[in-house]
């Protein structure tokens, strides 16, 4: 639904190179390797959402900077702070184990996690890294 009001369209098909998934704003299209797992699907799909909501050219053309701003917009998305907190506590903050409770890879977690201690880190005065 989300990629239909924005008018994207989303396909899935065997992508090469090593890519989950990809986005071109020229035609509007997000394209998802169709030989991930369903939570890999749905991460990649988000955050190739996010590279549209913010008509990002495509991987590689769009730099660093976009692509942090792409993976901490991803990991806010999929990630609730009450589920994310819960499942802290309960696996003592293995990242695999928490991706595991939560639908979501270790890459989102880590994405989560780097958010909270920037957070943390800007909440005491200290200078971030952004």
């Amino acid at each position: 639904m989300e990629a239909e009001s924005m008018g994207v369209r989303v396909e899935e098909r065997s992508l090469g190179r090593g890519l989950c998934g990809l986005y071109c704003d020229t035609l509007r299209l997000v394209i998802v390797d169709n030989r991930l797992l369903d939570h890999q699907k749905m991460c990649t799909l988000c955050h190739e959402l996010v590279h549209a909501r913010h008509h990002d050219p495509g991987c590689g053309i769009i730099g660093a900077k976009a692509e942090q701003r792409t993976r901490k917009e991803t990991a806010l998305w999929l990630v609730g702070p009450v589920e994310y907190a819960t499942a802290e506590r309960l696996y003592d903050g293995d990242s695999y184990l928490i991706a595991c409770e939560l639908g979501v890879t270790v890459q989102v977690v880590e994405d989560y996690k780097s958010l909270l201690a920037s957070r943390v880190t800007t909440a005491y005065g200290e200078r971030t890294l952004e």
